[in-house]
């Protein structure tokens, strides 16, 4: 019997959610954080004589009398699911804003801390039993850049001190300079928590760290390389429980997406997402795969790494070290009987043959490629080696992509543009609405940068008979570009534009991100 019926057989009321709004500020706090998360239990309202607690264990009765020792009242349990405690857990617990930057000014006035290295593994970023200086700060440091939703934490050693940055909806910016006497620990613990060789300090390393924040499972992908001033370290932040998974999510316009969705339903050929590192490419591909899936079909992956695991699908990790390529890990997976293949990235020749080959003998071949709009794949194909006339034939569509940043809803105001930012732009005066655009004026929700969130721009080549003619006939590209706008392919800064007009981002966010091509 689960929880939700033993609460209907115990009589205990039992509520859907938790008003976080509602919820006293300093009610969870007064109980142990290992206490609430380890029995799934937090006290959520304190009336006179009454505290009302929130259980997902109706028959976990001993942590309910230590409440009543605890608060000196009685305790009412209501019955509410895990994951909205849990989430409720988090919010309650939620470090500070600026408890970072505090416990850095304290620590560079203390000069009695024990900053000597600790091999303790985290395991909950918000378990904040004492510790030595060292852990408490990079404890911290990966608390706060989790809860600003970065992607990346850089560690810089520079001359005179150390800098970390965060890059936030895809621009880094400088959050703490701790004092240098503290860089050579700070980056030792993470190549300790990491399992690096501590003792190596001339080669690149790679690794891994996980750990958990409340309940919410989160990889560090680590990365070192040794510069002049000491090793400087890269952590990409995977966040599992970040990631919105969804062809609807992606923010492509309605007739581009049905466009990709008849695209990726196709039994067999190539399609190829491309973009800069960053671009959500991965996202995009895992979208696709989630879309088709079902239990009628073999779907597999190799990646390197693999970012995020999805339910029903069989992904293999790259490992070059045990001769584990792309090239080949493709080659073993063709001999599983595969429908739909998912190729993290075209790297080399052999790669590229390979999956021609797969899309040939009938598989639906889905990969990355690093190229500046979708066209420019093409051409990029055919210098690696591949002959025009099977890139015609088993090319199906392109997608390329981007990331912008959203205009801030909170600081969002009005203005009206320049005739040069209009032109920038490709933007016509009379197709505004009332003549004006938006942009962040930069607030404390923004940190100050007018910009939270981020939005995809796209543009789809479809490849048709016509174009599947010129590919064999290895055209350059600015044919194969003039041709696909002629067919009224949407383009990544005509995307751009229509974000642009409709108030969700910038003419500098688009230009950013996006060339002057069409």
């Amino acid at each position: 019997m689960g929880g939700r019926e033993l609460a209907a057989e115990l009589g205990l009321e039992i509520r859907e959610e938790i008003e976080l709004d509602k919820l006293p500020t300093n009610l969870p706090r007064r109980v142990p954080y290992s206490f609430v998360k380890s029995h799934v239990l937090l006290p959520i309202e304190e009336h006179e004589d009454l505290v009302v607690a929130a259980t997902a264990n109706p028959l976990n009765l001993e942590p309910l009398d230590e409440l009543r020792l605890l608060f000196d009242k009685e305790v009412r349990a209501v019955f509410v699911s895990e994951t909205v405690i849990m989430e409720a857990i988090n919010t309650s617990f939620h470090t500070e804003e600026g408890a970072t930057t505090e416990f850095l000014a304290k620590l560079s006035s203390d000069s009695e801390g024990d900053t000597e290295n600790q091999a303790v593994e985290i395991y909950d970023l918000l378990d904040t039993k004492e510790e030595a200086p060292i852990i408490r700060l990079l404890n911290l440091i990966f608390t706060e850049a989790i809860q600003q939703n970065a992607s990346d934490i850089h560690f810089e050693p520079f001359e005179n001190d150390l800098k970390v940055r965060y890059r936030i909806d895809g621009v880094l910016g400088l959050r703490h300079t701790p004092p240098q006497e503290y860089q050579s620990q700070l980056l030792t613990r993470i190549k300790v928590l990491a399992k690096l060789d501590i003792a190596e300090h001339r080669l690149p390393q790679d690794g891994r760290i996980k750990l958990s924040m409340g309940g919410r499972e989160i990889d560090f992908r680590v990365s070192t390389v040794p510069a002049i001033h000491g090793e400087r370290i890269v952590l990409r932040i995977l966040d599992k429980s970040n990631i919105r998974l969804g062809l609807d999510q992606l923010g492509m316009l309605p007739t581009m997406l049905d466009d990709f969705r008849r695209l990726i339903s196709l039994t067999e050929g190539i399609v190829l997402v491309t973009g800069p590192t960053g671009s959500g490419k991965t996202t995009t591909l895992y979208s696709a795969l989630w879309e088709i899936y079902n239990a009628s079909i073999n779907l597999m992956t190799i990646e390197d790494p693999v970012e995020y695991k999805l339910p029903g699908i069989a992904q293999i990790a790259v490992h070059p070290k045990i001769g584990l390529t792309f090239a080949t890990g493709l080659r073993h997976i063709l001999r599983q009987d595969p429908d739909v293949v998912m190729i993290g990235e075209i790297r080399d020749t052999e790669t590229a043959e390979i999956a021609i080959q797969a899309a040939l003998t009938g598989h639906l071949v889905f990969s990355t490629l690093h190229t500046n709009d979708a066209p420019s794949s093409i051409p990029r194909l055919i210098d690696m080696g591949i002959e025009p006339y099977l890139l015609s034939s088993t090319v199906a569509g392109i997608l390329a992509q981007r990331l912008v940043r959203r205009v801030c809803p909170e600081c969002r105001t009005s203005y009206i543009p320049s005739d040069e930012e209009l032109e920038q732009a490709n933007l016509d005066r009379n197709t505004l609405n009332g003549g004006i655009l938006y942009k962040g004026e930069g607030c404390v929700s923004c940190f100050g940068s007018g910009y939270k969130g981020r939005h995809g721009i796209y543009e789809l080549f479809l490849v048709d008979e016509q174009l599947q003619s010129q590919i064999a006939k290895n055209v350059n590209l600015s044919e194969l570009r003039s041709y696909a706008l002629q067919q009224k392919m949407t383009s990544l800064l005509q995307h751009g534009a229509h974000l642009i007009r409709t108030g969700v981002t910038t003419v500098s966010e688009v230009l950013r991100v996006a060339r002057r091509s069409g």
